[in-house]
């Protein structure tokens, strides 16, 4: 990249400021130097443009032509440095990038997406959602919260966050006193979790029920809103039912919880776990994982 050829800064400054103020006097008040040496700087940047900048009336100064053209891309130029050396000195972070499981997104993470804005107000994240394992690679992001065994992994930092266990759910009005009949009950299913039904039946004793497709739809959240619409019963992951459940939108059908091996997890490459932004946010969301 060639090298810029700039005027000296403090001759742009002082032209600047004699430009707003049409008075070497002014600007030297601002600028904290004398008339004079405001005069000298902007008669070098007159000689460095060969072409006058200002017309010395009796009533002060007056911009040429190209002095006009000069005071607005300066004070342009210099109000995008100012923004942006206030912006440096403000935040500590620079913008991270998290991948993100579509269902803790949604379930989890945004519900509290507030109190991390009001915690951390200079934390820049872009958040990438996804139902594909593929997606979620952590060499792509600054950190990922995929689905994991808590098997340590070479080459990232990883710490467990939820574990997975399923239970059945429905719309509230179906739930009653009496068990389900799993025997009869429309059962939704998730495409990319087709054995969820068949291991908590199995889990929970009714192994010999057939498992009945009452509708297949492409992520977990879609199939627990079809469950809330009364479509039919669903399976969903406990530890992210919370909205659902608190909203009233979709009820327990019964008791009983499948456990699973497997968990939520936050996964990072060591070098990008210890940039400040990437530990301030694992810290925010690891405390949010602890709150009762």
């Amino acid at each position: 990249m060639p090298t810029r050829r700039l005027p000296p800064l403090y001759a742009i400054r002082a032209f600047e400021a004699a430009a707003r103020h049409r008075s070497m006097t002014g600007a030297a008040g601002e600028l904290a130097v004398t008339p004079g040496a405001i005069s000298r700087h902007v008669r070098s940047l007159e000689a460095r443009m060969e072409t006058p900048l200002f017309l010395r009336r009796s009533t002060g100064l007056e911009l040429t032509p190209a002095g006009e053209m000069l005071a607005q891309s300066v004070g342009e130029a210099l109000d995008r440095i100012a923004e942006a050396t206030s912006g440096a000195r403000l935040s500590r972070y620079r913008r991270l990038s998290i991948g993100v499981y579509s269902h803790f997104a949604s379930r989890f993470l945004l519900p509290r997406w507030h109190d991390l804005t009001q915690r951390h107000s200079d934390l820049e994240i872009d958040l990438h959602t996804s139902t594909s394992p593929l997606d979620l690679l952590p060499e792509h992001y600054d950190a990922v919260i995929a689905v994991g065994d808590g098997t340590p992994q070479p080459g990232l930092a990883m710490r467990k966050l939820l574990p997975i266990a399923t239970v059945p759910v429905c719309a509230p009005q179906f739930v009653s006193e009496t068990p389900p009949d799993f025997a009869t009950v429309p059962m939704l299913h998730a495409r990319l979790r087709p054995e969820d039904w068949r291991r908590w039946l199995t889990h929970a004793g009714f192994g010999n029920r057939s498992v009945r497709n009452a509708g297949s739809y492409e992520s977990l959240g879609l199939t627990l809103e079809a469950a809330a619409a009364g479509l039919g019963y669903a399976i969903g992951i406990e530890a992210l039912l919370g909205p659902d459940l608190a909203r009233g939108a979709v009820a327990l059908a019964h008791p009983v919880r499948r456990p699973t091996r497997r968990f939520f997890v936050l996964l990072s490459a060591p070098r990008r776990g210890e940039d400040e932004g990437t530990r301030t946010f694992a810290d925010w969301l690891l405390g949010q994982v602890d709150a009762p």
